[in-house]
C-alpha cells in the first residue's frame, strides 16, 4: 500500500452534504417513502453493515438525513416528529448540526433508543428498519422497549431510496502484511479461531468486523477514511477452509495468490446463497449478536440452523498484541512524538500571536505527520477545540464552526495517525498565555488521575471497569467528573478504537498482556474550556507473580504551565519527570534546532 497525504480539508469532505439547511427537504423526501411503504416510520442508524467508527461516504445515511456527523448515533424518523438519539459525547454536537426545530435531540446512555421514541410515532404504528444496518441485539432491545406501541418490520432502506447521488461503495486495493509486521501467520491464526470454535460445539462462524477479517487474515485496505481496513465478510469453518467475501476488483492477482493457501475469495454477492447452505448444514453457527446484521442471523436461522450468539471469536486474540506488533506500536509512537514535538514547538511560537485558528492547527499538526514517508493517514478526525470549543468533548471543526484561539485560552487537542508500523491516539491540552487558577487546578486533577492509571498495578483478572475510579477520583473529590471513558483499546495498525478491554464501568473483561489501551481522562466546562490528557499504555507483566501493570508508549511533553505543582505528591512529580527525560531521551536525538531547544525545556524537571 502506498502513503497518501490526509489533506485538513477532511474535516470539510462531508459538511456541505449534510449542511442542517438539508434536514428540511430531506425529512420531506423520507417521508413520502415512509408513507409509500405503508409504515409509520423509519430507523437511520449512524452504522454500516460493518459497524465501523469510520463509514464509506455512501453509508453515512445518519448525516445526509439529520446533518450530524458523530461516530454513533439513531434517528427515527416519523410521519410528523423526528428524534436525533445519541449519547453524552454529542449532546452539545447534535444540537448544533441539526434541525432542532424538525429534529429533537434525545441524550441516551449508550446512543440507542429510549421511552422518548414512543412519542415520535402514534400506538399501533410499524416502524421499519434495515436489517443489514442493526444487530439481533439491538433488534431485540428496540422490540422490548416498543413493546405494546409499535412493532419493527425489516424492510429495504428507504434512505437509499431518496439518496439520488449516493456515492458507491469503495473500491481499493487488498495489502498483504508480511509476517515481520503481523508477528503470527494467518494460518496459525486461523488454527487458532478453528479451535476455539471446536471448544464451542460450532461448525462455523460468520465475520461481519472489518478489524477482525484483516486481523485474522493478516490483509489491510483502504475502503474507509482513518482505518485501513478492507469491508468484507468471511465464513471460517471448524473445519476446512474459510471463504472470505470481497469485491474482486480489491484483489490483485498477488494478493489472490497469497490468499489461495488460506481462504476462498468470493464476491460478496455470494454471501447470502452461502449462508442458506450453512444454515441448512444442521450445524450450529457461531455468529456475535452485538455486531453482526440481523440479516445474517435471520438467514441462517430460516435454514435451518441454531445460533450460538457470543462475542465474535477474535476480539480477544487480535487485542493481545505480540511482540512483533507491539515493536511497530512503539515504533509508530517514537515517529508520532517527533511529529508532536514540531507541531507543540509550532504552537507555543505561533499561539500567543492570536492567529492560528482551529482548522489551521488541523492543518499544521497534519503537515508535521506528513513529513514521515511511514504515515498513511489520520487515524481518526481530529478534535481540534479552542477556548469554549474545547469542552465539546468530540468536537469536530468544520469551516463553519472554525474559531480563532485568543492568546490565553486552553488549546485542546486531540489526534492520532497510521503509521505502517502502528497506530496513535494523543491529547495534549495547551497554555495558549496565563492560566487560571481553576484551569490549573483542572488540569492537575486530570493529570493526577493519568499517573494514577500510568502507575497502576493490579492482579490479574483485573479489568477496566474495576480501575477505572483511579483516574476519576481526584475531580470527584472537588465535586466534578466527566462524562466519557476513561479508555479504549487500539489496534495495531487497525482501528484506534477496538474492544473487548477498554478502562471505563462497561469494560468487563480483564486485561492481559499484550492489550494496548488509551489513558484519557478528563474536565469540561461548557462554554468555556475543556481539558484532556491522552496517553496510550500497553498492558505488561509485573515484578510481582500474577501481577499486572502499564508501559506508557505515548511521548510528548506534557504542558508544565498548566500544572499546580502545589497538588502533585512526591511521587506523581517523580512520574512525570522520568516520563519527561524519557521523552527527552527518546525523541530529543530525533530532532534539531529549535524543536530541539524547545523539547529540552518542555521536558525539564518541574
Amino acid at each position: 500500500m502506498t502513503t497518501q497525504n490526509f489533506p485538513a480539508a477532511i474535516f470539510q469532505s462531508f459538511e456541505e452534504k449534510s449542511d442542517r439547511a438539508n434536514v428540511a427537504p430531506r425529512l420531506a423526501a423520507l417521508r413520502k417513502a415512509i408513507a409509500s411503504a405503508g409504515v409509520g416510520g423509519f430507523l437511520v442508524p449512524r452504522a454500516d453493515a460493518h459497524r465501523g467508527e469510520s463509514v464509506p461516504p455512501g453509508e453515512a445515511r445518519l448525516a445526509y438525513v439529520t446533518g450530524f456527523t458523530g461516530s454513533a448515533g439513531l434517528a427515527l424518523i416519523g410521519a410528523d416528529q423526528a428524534a436525533l438519539f445519541v449519547d453524552s459525547r454529542y449532546t452539545l454536537q447534535a444540537p448544533a448540526q441539526t434541525d432542532t426545530a424538525l429534529v429533537t435531540v434525545v441524550q441516551t446512555d449508550r446512543g440507542g433508543l429510549n421511552a422518548q421514541a414512543r412519542n415520535i410515532v402514534p400506538a399501533g404504528s410499524t416502524i421499519a428498519y434495515d436489517p443489514w444496518l442493526h444487530t439481533p441485539g439491538e433488534v431485540r432491545e428496540m422490540a422490548a422497549l416498543l413493546a405494546g406501541h409499535a412493532t419493527l418490520v425489516p424492510t429495504a432502506n428507504l434512505v437509499d431510496q431518496i439518496w439520488t447521488d449516493r456515492p458507491g461503495a469503495p473500491v481499493s486495493a487488498v495489502e498483504f502484511l508480511g509476517h515481520n509486521r503481523a508477528g503470527r501467520t494467518a494460518a496459525d491464526k486461523l488454527i487458532e479461531i478453528q479451535d476455539a470454535l471446536k471448544a464451542e460445539g460450532a461448525g462455523a462462524t460468520v465475520l461481519t468486523l472489518p478489524e477482525s477479517i484483516c486481523w485474522l487474515f493478516n490483509i489491510r485496505g483502504r475502503d474507509v477514511p482513518n482505518t485501513p481496513f478492507v469491508l468484507g465478510f468471511a465464513i471460517v469453518p471448524a473445519n476446512g477452509m474459510a471463504t472470505l467475501y470481497l469485491d474482486p476488483t480489491k484483489i490483485t492477482e498477488e494478493i489472490r495468490t497469497a490468499l489461495a493457501e488460506l481462504a476462498k475469495v468470493a464476491s460478496s454477492a455470494e454471501l447470502p446463497n452461502d449462508l442458506a447452505r450453512l444454515g441448512a448444514s444442521g450445524k450450529p453457527v457461531w455468529v456475535d449478536p452485538a455486531s453482526a446484521p440481523e440479516a445474517i442471523a435471520v438467514k441462517l436461522k430460516e435454514a435451518g440452523a441454531t445460533l450460538i450468539e457470543k462475542r465474535d471469536p477474535v476480539l480477544l486474540p487480535k487485542s493481545r498484541k505480540n511482540e512483533a506488533e507491539l515493536a511497530g506500536m512503539r515504533e509508530a509512537h517514537k515517529r508520532d512524538g517527533v511529529a508532536l514535538a514540531k507541531f507543540l514547538h509550532w504552537f507555543d511560537a505561533n499561539a500567543p500571536q492570536g492567529k492560528l485558528t482551529e482548522i489551521g492547527i488541523v492543518s499544521a499538526l497534519e503537515a508535521f505527520r506528513r513529513e514521515d514517508d511511514s504515515c498513511v493517514d489520520a487515524s481518526f478526525d481530529t478534535i481540534s477545540g479552542s477556548g469554549p470549543n474545547g469542552a465539546i468533548v468530540h468536537y469536530r471543526v468544520t469551516a463553519k464552526t472554525d474559531r480563532t484561539l485568543s492568546p490565553g485560552e486552553i488549546m485542546l487537542v486531540d489526534s492520532g495517525a497510521q503509521y505502517l508500523s502502528g497506530t496513535t491516539d494523543i491529547t495534549r491540552t495547551m497554555a495558549s498565555g496565563p492560566a487560571t487558577d481553576e484551569q490549573r487546578d483542572r488540569f492537575t486533577r486530570v493529570l493526577k488521575g493519568m499517573i494514577a492509571i500510568s502507575t497502576a498495578r493490579f492482579p490479574k483478572g483485573t479489568s477496566g471497569a474495576q480501575i477505572d475510579i483511579l483516574a476519576r477520583q481526584f475531580l470527584w473529590q472537588d465535586g466534578v467528573t466527566y462524562n466519557h471513558g476513561t479508555g479504549h483499546g487500539v489496534g495495531a495498525y487497525l482501528g484506534v478504537h477496538e474492544g473487548p478491554v477498554g478502562i471505563s464501568s462497561r469494560y468487563q473483561t480483564p486485561f492481559e498482556v499484550g492489550n494496548v489501551i488509551s489513558n484519557e481522562p478528563g474536565y469540561y466546562k461548557e462554554g468555556e474550556y475543556g481539558i484532556r490528557i491522552e496517553n496510550l499504555v500497553t498492558v505488561v507483566e509485573a515484578a510481582y507473580p500474577n501481577y499486572l501493570e502499564f508501559e506508557t508508549l505515548t511521548l510528548a511533553p506534557i504542558d508544565k504551565r498548566l500544572i499546580a505543582v502545589e497538588l502533585l505528591t512526591a511521587q506523581e512529580r517523580d512520574w512525570l519527570d522520568k516520563y519527561h527525560q524519557r521523552v527527552w531521551a527518546e525523541i530529543g536525538p530525533l530532532v534539531t534546532g529549535e524543536v530541539r531547544e524547545w523539547l529540552k525545556t518542555a521536558t525539564a524537571q518541574l
